[in-house]
């Protein structure tokens, strides 16, 4: 079984060491029987992300160097072309700035099977957030709400960004039609996996809000996500 875990970095120096090591950690516990790499996708981080990945030296660790900032989506689709060309079985989406417990992981792989998408989720019994204003909690459960409701898909978390996705599915997505490049990405990216066919299942997750560096989400990316979603909706309505 082969595993990548594609880690996307736009200045993330202050986080990406300790998350690294972590992961590692986890790697290395949970080793029997499969083999996992770690992708980091870097978008040429004005603060050094990319340089301290490089000196981890490990070759459990690649990288990807993009020439600038190009996105959310853009980062995720280099990383799993990386992977489908190297045969890998899953590819895993995780955050590196601490949000995302290396304590869940184990419940989303074993929750995975061939053609079902894994989605760690939030905002269902037993998913929680930790050190999330009110208006964050308000924003995210407004925004996949309104994904749900427009584009007729029954889950409670379509932002997360902690994924569990088999490669048979990436394959039956037609990669290149993905157009999102902020949050709105994974929103996409379910839409497009139940359209082909494939299940969709939900694991709770317990979300931690970052202490070290700045959030990427902008009324930009919001804003982007909004538009396409009522797009999509109204394709989908009128086709």
């Amino acid at each position: 079984m082969k595993i990548l875990i594609i880690v996307p970095t736009y200045n993330e120096a202050e986080n990406i060491q300790p998350f690294l090591l972590e992961l590692i950690e986890f790697v290395d516990a949970n080793s029997s029987g499969k083999d996992f790499i770690i992708l980091n996708v870097d978008d040429n981080s004005p603060d050094g992300t990319g340089a301290i990945v490089q000196k981890f030296n490990d070759p459990r660790i690649q990288q990807i160097n993009r020439p600038r900032k190009l996105g959310l989506g853009p980062a995720y689709l280099s990383g799993f072309a990386w992977g489908l060309e190297r045969d890998f079985d899953l590819f895993v989406e995780i955050d590196s700035d601490g949000s995302h417990s290396i304590e869940d992981f184990s419940k989303l792989l074993q929750a995975s099977t061939p053609g079902k998408l894994v989605i760690g989720t939030r905002w269902m019994p037993g998913g929680s957030v930790v050190n999330w204003p009110w208006y964050r909690r308000a924003i995210s459960l407004l925004g996949t709400k309104y994904a749900a409701l427009a584009l007729a898909l029954p889950y409670r978390d379509l932002t997360s960004g902690y994924r569990v996705i088999p490669r048979n599915v990436l394959e039956a997505i037609k990669l290149d039609s993905v157009l999102a490049k902020g949050y709105g990405f994974q929103i996409e990216m379910v839409m497009k996996t139940v359209h082909a066919g494939f299940e969709v299942l939900e694991v709770p997750i317990t979300f931690t809000e970052r202490t070290k560096g700045k959030s990427k989400m902008t009324v930009t990316i919001a804003l982007e996500a909004f538009l396409n979603i009522t797009q999509w909706g109204l394709k989908r309505i009128f086709r």
